[in-house]
């Protein structure tokens, strides 16, 4: 979340991803960091006993998400 808000305060669009269980956490660092309303993208935890193919799934799931953030501005 630190990283993607310098990179935001910079003017380059950025996107966070974590998965579910980093919810809480993300949203209180981006608060911390004067971002409230700054979220990240969230792929169902856990991710480390997936397969390769539902990882690629989880991750195909939010690729439109992410586009739409970094390609829409306002």
């Amino acid at each position: 979340m630190h990283d993607t808000i310098g990179l935001e305060n910079l003017g380059i669009p950025a996107v966070p991803v974590a998965t579910t269980e980093f919810t809480a956490p993300a949203r209180v660092q981006a608060s911390a960091l004067g971002r409230a309303g700054f979220d990240a993208v969230y792929v169902q935890h856990p991710i480390q006993d997936q397969t390769p193919q539902q990882i690629a799934a989880r991750a195909d799931s939010v690729a439109e998400e992410i586009v739409r953030r970094l390609t829409v501005t306002g």
